[in-house]
């Protein structure tokens, strides 16, 4: 997809601050950074979600993240990091192109955690989780 933003990116069309990139992978700094040092990690061959990844894919994808994280937090002097993939429209996905986001975190930066994000809290009684989890794990 000669469109997509990440593949010219990967195709050297556009220019990025690339950090890591081997065979399957590429990461680059995010121009619009939720902290200091936010890096996206994403597969080379287009792919618009997580659902999209063959099991190699996965893998590769996956030893990329582990080796950038610890390459963030080495350079920026952090020991936490939050990692994320906004897997679609409803989830905040922008560039239809997987990636994963690696955001270093300090203490003061004030983002808070994941569960901060949603204002509602899901209805957790015994009885709805139980018939969820067998809904899920049906479709596993």
């Amino acid at each position: 997809m000669s469109e997509c933003l990440f593949c010219r990116i990967i195709k050297g069309e556009l220019n990025a601050y690339i950090v890591y990139e081997d065979e399957r992978t590429m990461a680059f700094l995010d121009v619009h950074p939720l902290a200091e040092g936010h890096v996206l990690v994403v597969p080379k061959r287009h792919l618009r979600a997580f659902e999209d990844l063959t099991e190699e894919d996965a893998c590769a994808l996956s030893r990329a993240v582990l080796k950038v994280n610890g390459a963030v937090m080495k350079a920026l002097g952090v020991d936490s990091t939050t990692i994320g993939v906004n897997n679609g429209g409803a989830a905040g996905q922008v560039v239809p192109h997987l990636h994963v986001h690696i955001v270093p975190r300090r203490y003061e930066d004030g983002a808070g955690t994941i569960h901060s994000m949603f204002k509602h809290k899901p209805i957790s009684d015994p009885e709805t989780l139980k018939e969820i989890a067998e809904r899920i794990r049906s479709n596993v």
